[in-house]
This record gives structure tokens, C-alpha cells and sequence, in this order.
């Protein structure tokens, strides 16, 4: 079986590669392919380059390479924390809402492989060969991202990397197998099976407990006392029992000689050895975890009915009459709740808005810090970067192009409508970071008035919708203009020249979100110039609130002109998914 899954990886691979190759002929994915290549080697090769011809570069780099040496206590702790990470996800994982992608089987494998006369445990090796392409370039990616001059120093991180990545892959699939036998078994078996999950709940737990009570007997000051903390909470008994696998996992990325590396990388690969086995040994629900995976593959792919289609009364009746726009809003939210679940968003509110009352209760700056700085950067990815991301407008509704073309609605109103949904779902997240981000801001600008910093954290609710609904504008109006351009539906095209087209089109996004903001920052900022000077800060807020309003206009002006574009759009310019 081993040499008949090379002979298809390889094969697959040469495949893919002339396809991706013969589709340089296109415009489009050569200047995706320049882009990304150039992409690549200035932010990777070229440092290699770089650091190899100038020695300056290179003594900056090893003083990058070990920036833990001038915190010792961070040296120590580093391992400690990569390995409380692993703990943490590795619990996390029992409870996520998805499943490994190892078990899902494409559909030549589907109908070749599941029924070859093979068993269940090869049928996983073979997925698991299937995924070292990817492993292993994305651990040479990071092997190279090291800033070090050592040609030695980056092979040996590289390894460590492709080995963490391997034991998550067989660890998460075990989770898979895991969790389809709990839902399968009654009685005896199914307690068993919940045993795996509950040994690594009760371990995270343990850690976390020993962290606050260590953590509220004696408070640290500044980073080199945190990390002595997480050192000394280490060094329990039952922690270091309990952390030693994850631990051993990490431990060779902060080897920093060879006498270290050795016996570290053994260890990794004897608790990569114990989690194959597990994983192996969980093999009797496979088929039930392969028929879920299917279940799912069906349910997403574009032109099938799902296997089961479940209906449910929703808190939003849609008006026989009124504004066009509201029907695709309100069809964009139905689509959003049946493969979304309320009660998720509900926990994760409920948990920031906990989290962020007893930071300012107990007055820690340290928590209070991170927390609030990890919403301002939250917000800031919401505004810039969720557009992108968030794609249930035109960018995926092309895809029923022939049928959006008999509704009898005007063309600039199915652009709007489109545009509604998205916009509200990324400024729900953002308002709620920010206002996070402003509850929290006394420890991050503590020199700065509370009055300015709720004026200036106003001013960014105000403009946050107006910049997420100008940025989907231009990713709509792309998207009409040259549908070619703009993967659809589930379309996620891999490879240099797609990411090279990504990268092109996040340029011009920000070019364009640019250019519609200019006027808007021109008369807000006359505005704040002319009434700064007799109201102070507060004139922020209606500064943004002019700005907003400019864009606004912007994007109800932008989206007539797409109107005729839409009329115009070919059915056959759509590409449809294979």
C-alpha cells in the first residue's frame, strides 16, 4: 500500500503541477504568478541573500535569533509557554465545531479507495502521506522566516516545525475518530471513549488553576517576572508531569546546540510515536467519521442538495412589501444562521463582556493590557481585513447569476442589498472589540484623558462601518468588472499566482478604500480644524460622523454606477467551480 500512495502522491503532484502551469497562459494568473513570486523572494530569499553578503545583516540577525538571551527568565519559559499553548489548543480541540480534514476523502478516493480491499489503517496512512506536501512546505517556509545566519540553525527548526505540524494533523484526526464513536456508542464504549477527552481537559485545568493561584499569591511585574511565574508554575510535580509531552513537542524550536537538539527532537518523536498509535488504534469509527466528512463535503459543495436540510423558525419575518434591499439582507442573514450557531456568538460575548468586567474590577494592569490590546488589534483586522474575508455578498451570489437576473429588482438595489448583511456582521464584531478596546484603554494610553479617549474611541465606531461598507464596495464592484478575477462560492484557487492575484487585489482594495476616503478625511478634518479650537476633542465624534456620511454618499453614488455593469454582465463571464 505504501508504494501505491506514493505512486498517487506523486503522480497528483506532477498533475497539479501542469495545471497550474499551463494556466500561466491566462493574463491573470501570470501577473498573479509575478506578484507572488516576487512576493516571496523579497520577503524570504532575499534576506538569505542578504544576510549572506553582508555581514552587518547577518550579526543583526543573530541578535535577533536569540532575543530571549537578554531576558533569561523568558529563555527558560519559552518552552513552558509553547507547550501551555499546545495544552491549551489540544483541549480546546475536543469542544471545536469542526473536524479533521485528514478524513475527508476526495471523491476519486471516495470511490476508488474506500472500496479497495484495504484496511482502515492504511486508508489513514495514506491520507497522511497525502498531507506532507503541504506540511513540509510550510515548515521550510518558517525554516527560512528564522532570523539567523545559521544555514544549521534553520534546518534543524524546519524539522522540528514539520514534526509539530505532523503530531497535531494525527492528534486532531484521533480527536475526529474520538468524538464520531461518542456519538455512535452507548454504554461501556462510549464512556471509554470520553476518557482520551477528559485526561486532557483535567491536565489543561490543573495548569490553568496552578497559573492563578501562582499568579494571585504574587503578582509579576513587567515581562521578565511573568515569565518567571510560568517558570516557577512548571516546576509543581503533577504540572511537570502533565506538561511534559507538549512540552517536548517545542522544546526543540529553542534548542540552541546540538547536544540540546538531539535528545530534544527524540523525545518529540517519541510522543509523535505514542499519538500515531492512538490515532491508529481509534481506527474502528473511521467509517463513521468519513460519512460525516461526506455528509459536510456535500452540504458545501456548490449545485448538490444536502443530505439533510433542517428548517427553523427565526426571529426576522421578511415583509411582503418595502425596500428590495432588505430581501437580501434578510437572505444573507437566514444563510448566515443555518450554518452558523447563535448560541456560539452568544458564549463568546458573554465571555469578553465577563472578562472585560473583572479586568476592571481587579484593576491588573497586566491582563488589563492584553486584553484590551488584543481588541484594539481585533478591531483593526475587523475594518481592514474581514471584508476580504466575509464573503457573503456578490462574490459569492455570481454564482446564481442566471437566476439574480430574473428577480424583477433594479440593478443598483441587488448591489446594495448585497452589501448590507456583510456590513452589519463585521461592525457588530468591531464595535464590540472597540468597546472593549475603550473600557480598557486607561492601561494602554494611561497619560491620555478619559474624555479623549472615549471621544477618539467614538469617532472610530462612527467611521468603523463606513470604511468596512466603502472596502466591499470595491471588492463588489471588482468582482462585477472582472469576474475572472475574483474566486466565487467555495472557489479557494492555491498555488504562487493565486496568491499573487490576492496580494493584487488587496492593493487595490486599499488603493481604492484610499481614494474614497480622501474626500471624506478633507471635510472632517476642516471640520475638526474649525471647531477643535473652541470644544477640544469632542469635536472628533462629529468630525467622523461628516467623514461617515462622505462615504456614504460615496458608496450609494458607486453603487448606481455598478447598476448598467451588472445589466451588462455576461452569464458565461462567471466562472463556475469544477
Amino acid at each position: 500500500m505504501l508504494g501505491a500512495s506514493l505512486y498517487v502522491i506523486v503522480c497528483s503532484a506532477r498533475n497539479r503541477l501542469r495545471m497550474r502551469l499551463r494556466r500561466l497562459r491566462e493574463p491573470r494568473y501570470l501577473a498573479g504568478a509575478v506578484v507572488g513570486a516576487a512576493y516571496l523572494y523579497f520577503s524570504f530569499f532575499g534576506r538569505l541573500r542578504g544576510a549572506r553578503s553582508d555581514r552587518a545583516r547577518a550579526a543583526r540577525a543573530r541578535r535577533r535569533a536569540s532575543p530571549l538571551g537578554e531576558l533569561p527568565g523568558l529563555a527558560v519559559a519559552a518552552p513552558v509557554l509553547g507547550g501551555m499553548a499546545l495544552l491549551a489548543a489540544a483541549a480546546l480541540s475536543w469542544m471545536a465545531p469542526f473536524e479533521s480534514g485528514l478524513l475527508e476523502f476526495s471523491e476519486a478516493e471516495t470511490q476508488f479507495l474506500l472500496t479497495a480491499p484495504i484496511t482502515r489503517r492504511q486508508l489513514l496512512l495514506h491520507r497522511l502521506l497525502r498531507s506532507q506536501i503541504g506540511m513540509l512546505f510550510g515548515a521550510v517556509i518558517f525554516g527560512i522566516t528564522v532570523p539567523s545566519s545559521s544555514g544549521y540553525r534553520r534546518l534543524s527548526v524546519g524539522i522540528a516545525t514539520w514534526l509539530l505540524l505532523v503530531t497535531w494533523k494525527i492528534y486532531f484526526a484521533g480527536v475526529s475518530l474520538t468524538k464520531a464513536r461518542m456519538r455512535a456508542e452507548s454504554g461501556a464504549p462510549r464512556a471509554a471513549a470520553f476518557v482520551p477527552a477528559a485526561i486532557v481537559v483535567s491536565a489543561a485545568a490543573l495548569v490553568a488553576a496552578a497559573l492563578l493561584r501562582a499568579f494571585y499569591i504574587a503578582p509579576p511585574a513587567g515581562l521578565a517576572g511573568a515569565a518567571a511565574l510560568v517558570a516557577g508554575a512548571a516546576e509543581q510535580p503533577v504540572i511537570r508531569i502533565v506538561l511534559w509531552p507538549f512540552i517536548a513537542l517545542v522544546r526543540p524550536l529553542f534548542a540552541a546546540s546540538t547536544s540540546g537538539y538531539v535528545p530534544a527532537i527524540a523525545a518529540a518523536l517519541a510522543v509523535t510515536a505514542a499519538v500515531t498509535v492512538w490515532m491508529l488504534r481509534s481506527d474502528d469509527a473511521f467509517h463513521l467519521a468519513v460519512d460525516a466528512a461526506a455528509r459536510r463535503r456535500s452540504r458545501r459543495a456548490p449545485g448538490r442538495r444536502p443530505v439533510s436540510y433542517r428548517t427553523r423558525a427565526e426571529g426576522w419575518t421578511l415583509a411582503p412589501s418595502g425596500r428590495p434591499e432588505t430581501a437580501f439582507a434578510w437572505k444573507a442573514l437566514m444563510q448566515t444562521l443555518r450554518v452558523f450557531d447563535r448560541r456560539e456568538a452568544v458564549r463568546a460575548v458573554v465571555v469578553l463582556t465577563a472578562l472585560t468586567l473583572i479586568t476592571v474590577a481587579t484593576g491588573r494592569e497586566g491582563p488589563a493590557a492584553l486584553l484590551g490590546g488584543f481588541s484594539m488589534a481585533a478591531a483593526g483586522f475587523a475594518i481592514l481585513m474581514a471584508p476580504q474575508v466575509v464573503r457573503i455578498d456578490m462574490r459569492q451570489d455570481l454564482e446564481h447569476l442566471e437566476l439574480l437576473k430574473t428577480w424583477p429588482v433594479r440593478a443598483a438595489s441587488v448591489v446594495r442589498g448585497q452589501l448590507l448583511w456583510p456590513t452589519a456582521l463585521i461592525t457588530a464584531f468591531a464595535w464590540t472589540m472597540i468597546a472593549i478596546a475603550v473600557a480598557l484603554s486607561g492601561t494602554l494610553v494611561p497619560n491620555v484623558a478619559w474624555l479623549s479617549r472615549v471621544a477618539a474611541g467614538v469617532a472610530v465606531l462612527i467611521l468603523a462601518p463606513a470604511l468596512v461598507v466603502a472596502q466591499l464596495t470595491v471588492h463588489n464592484a471588482v468582482a462585477l468588472m472582472f469576474p475572472a478575477w475574483v474566486p466565487l462560492g467555495v472557489q479557494r484557487a492555491r498555488g504562487v499566482d493565486a496568491m499573487g492575484q490576492r496580494i493584487i487585489l488587496l492593493g487595490g482594495t486599499w488603493l481604492l478604500l484610499i481614494v474614497m476616503a480622501i474626500p471624506a478625511a478633507l471635510a472632517g478634518g476642516l471640520f475638526w480644524l474649525a471647531a477643535a479650537r473652541f470644544f477640544g476633542t469632542l469635536m472628533l465624534m462629529p468630525a467622523a460622523a461628516i467623514a461617515a456620511v462622505v462615504i456614504a454618499i460615496e458608496v450609494v453614488a458607486v453603487t448606481e454606477a455598478l447598476g448598467p455593469v451588472y445589466d451588462r454582465l455576461d452569464i458565461l463571464a462567471v466562472e463556475r467551480p469544477e
